[in-house]
């Protein structure tokens, strides 16, 4: 009889550490988030100061404790194009039960566009069909943020 063998492929994910420290993130694993302006404060030392988009994915527990987070993009001078897939791929790998999604407008103008709006609005459809929500998509610009879901946008 002929040694028959079965070939079939496995993923390994291995979540890299930042080479980039924000000793302002070290209170991550103690912050609740129970508004949009937690969240900004958490994480404004990561987007201060850049000069190009970034798009960046907070996983939170089912106790809005926030347990990771992942720079899904990082983009041009005005945009950054945001895959479905990216965002949610560390998410599922996490485990989490929630996600706030946020980037900044390197412009200073904290006004969200159509097109961030329509992402947004892609990522919650996405996001019922897995089972995860997006508590919020937060635009950090200069000092100041703007929050979708208090805007009422989504």
């Amino acid at each position: 009889m002929e040694n028959q063998s079965v070939k079939f492929k496995t993923l390994v994910w291995r979540f890299k550490e930042t080479s980039i420290k924000y000793p302002e993130l070290s209170q991550i694993p103690s912050k609740k988030i129970t508004a949009p302006d937690d969240f900004f404060n958490l994480f404004l030392p990561v987007f201060q100061e850049e000069s190009f988009e970034i798009f960046l994915v907070a996983w939170l527990s089912s106790y809005n404790r926030v347990i990771g987070f992942e720079k899904v993009t990082m983009g041009l001078l005005s945009s950054s194009l945001v895959d479905v897939r990216s965002v949610f791929r560390g998410a599922i790998i996490a485990n989490c039960a929630n996600i706030i999604i946020a980037h900044n407008h390197p412009s200073g103008n904290p006004e969200p566009f159509n097109e961030d709006i329509a992402i947004t609005k892609t990522l919650i459809e996405a996001g019922k069909i897995i089972g995860i929500n997006i508590f919020d998509h937060i635009i950090f610009a200069d000092k100041q943020y703007t929050s979708l879901i208090e805007r009422r946008l989504i």
